[in-house]
């Protein structure tokens, strides 16, 4: 008996009915692609490791004949600052730089027809960069250990909670980048000296001065000086001390999206949005 032609029909529209996408396909596309840029660009992804280890070897014993067993007394918490700054350099320049390459490729207009909306897309796709970031960053972390015969405490789940928390911060702060790039175009030479204001507030001194504390990094900082340097485990530190940390690192990518949210509105409004 032949099968009704009708319901084969209905049959074969129900299968190939698409799904709508959510949230977490669009998490694991863009981590794909971070993926595969890192597959298929390896001599990129190399030469940053690369020109990290040269400017920390080029710290560690250009600062032995200048400064010789001050530099010794302070080694560990160079370590973790320099550490610390090279994840916020990346999670910085994973909106702003990322924005503007798209600008130049002509493939920003993709971001703004998806039906997840520009920022959401922009905010995953700096999380995925930060993922990567966290990567390159743990071998630069273990090279400079091995050069400088260093040893820290490391407790994984501390680290990943303080420094990620610490580093959300400057990723608000690359998020308003983002919008102001978008907006006004070619601003990449102000874009790379904020990054050099990173070394500031990673310094900043949080005891003596306790209002440096609601900066982005300073605070983060101090707790993974203390967790990396002296052993204080996640579970250690005050219930005040990890408020404020989270408090800081929301407000800080609460008001990077705002700005960012503000600048495209405006590029959209003047018309170039997708124009470089």
């Amino acid at each position: 008996m032949d099968a009704d032609p009708a319901v084969a029909d209905s049959d074969t529209a129900d299968t190939e009915t698409p799904r709508p996408a959510t949230y977490y396909h669009l998490a694991r596309a863009v981590l794909y692609r971070e993926y595969l840029i890192f597959v298929r660009y390896p001599a990129n992804a190399i030469g940053g490791i690369v020109i990290a280890l040269f400017f920390f070897g080029v710290l560690l014993y250009g600062g032995r004949i200048v400064a010789g067993q001050a530099l010794a007394d302070s080694l560990e918490g160079i370590i973790v600052g320099y550490f610390l700054w090279t994840l916020s350099v990346g999670a910085y320049s994973s909106v702003s730089n990322d924005l503007g390459s798209e600008l130049q490729w002509g493939t920003l207009e993709r971001h703004i027809t998806t039906p997840f909306g520009f920022a959401p897309v922009a905010l995953l796709k700096g999380a995925a960069k930060v993922v990567r970031t966290f990567l390159t960053s743990a071998i630069v972390l273990a090279v400079m250990l091995l050069l400088s015969g260093t040893t820290l405490r490391l407790d994984p789940i501390t680290i990943l909670v303080v420094a990620g928390l610490a580093i959300t911060s400057v990723l608000g702060l690359g998020f308003a980048a983002g919008g102001i790039t978008v907006l006004y175009k070619r601003i990449g030479n102000w874009l790379n000296l904020l990054q050099f204001g990173f070394i500031v507030l990673i310094s900043a001194p949080v005891l003596d001065a306790p209002w440096t504390r609601a900066l982005p990094l300073a605070h983060g900082s101090a707790l993974l000086q203390r967790a990396m340097v002296d052993g204080v485990r996640l579970w250690e530190f005050g219930l005040g001390e990890l408020a404020v940390l989270l408090a800081v690192a929301l407000g800080y990518l609460l008001g990077g999206y705002v700005v960012f949210h503000y600048a495209t509105r405006r590029a959209r409004r003047l018309g170039v949005l997708g124009d470089y």
